[in-house]
């Protein structure tokens, strides 16, 4: 089970760390990927990690504002948003991905990750 924490209503000066939870799984044994689906909009790729932590991918809206993270001795995954902007509003999902080999196509691919948290709501206002 993937639970993800921390969301809620943020300033756009402000800053927000949203925090994905395992249970029941091993994290290190997982990609992690963050996705957010704005309302009437698509789920979209956000950023992603590898197993390992050696390898990040982000979106290029995100880039230089939102940073990826894990502690997979805490079983725990993170996305920490600075200088967040009212399109940054959606609710924001973790999943994550097992496979071995590992892409950037992958990574920014939904249907590539096999479990899902419930997301949870995060509001920029300006």
């Amino acid at each position: 089970q993937l639970v993800e924490f921390w969301g809620g209503l943020v300033q756009a000066w402000g800053s927000l760390r949203l925090s994905c939870a395992a249970s029941g799984r091993t994290l290190s044994t997982y990609n992690v990927g963050w996705f957010r689906q704005a309302p009437g909009k698509e789920r979209e790729f956000v950023a992603a990690v590898s197993r390992s932590a050696e390898i990040t991918y982000y979106t290029d809206s995100v880039k230089g504002r939102f940073t990826i993270s894990r502690d997979n001795a805490k079983n725990t995954a993170y996305l920490q948003m600075k200088s967040p902007k009212p399109e940054d509003t959606a609710v924001y999902y973790c999943a994550v991905d097992g496979r071995a080999f590992w892409s950037k196509n992958y990574a920014q691919n939904p249907a590539a990750y096999e479990y899902w948290g419930r997301g949870t709501l995060v509001t920029v206002s300006s």
